[in-house]
């Protein structure tokens, strides 16, 4: 299990602080990133949904990133209406016997 402690706010700035200076130290050829996890007390997402909605985020994380629908007639339509890829089940198990599909 994972261990779970409060971090103040100036311990957090902090740590950002010193990520972003070693990310600025040592340029990578690729995207670096950073996950933060955050757990609630006393929280049940399931029973309790004080929190819904969505977010739009400032910057998008992966502006390149490709996506494909996965679903039933019905999702593979809603997605070549909106100009998005998409695969049914059985496009799925064509991928199983050729490997060289996926790509």
């Amino acid at each position: 299990s994972a261990t779970m402690s409060k971090i103040s706010r100036d311990n957090l700035n902090e740590a950002i602080a010193t990520v972003l200076a070693g990310a600025e130290d040592k340029k990578r050829k690729f995207t670096e990133s950073v996950e933060l996890q955050i757990a609630l007390k006393n929280y049940d997402p399931q029973k309790d949904k004080r929190f819904a909605g969505t977010v739009k985020l400032r910057h998008i994380p992966k502006p390149k990133m490709k996506v494909c629908i996965l679903g039933d007639q019905v999702h593979c339509d809603q997605a070549k209406a909106n100009d998005v890829p998409s695969m049914s089940a059985d496009d799925l198990k064509k991928l199983n016997k050729d490997k060289k599909l996926v790509k």
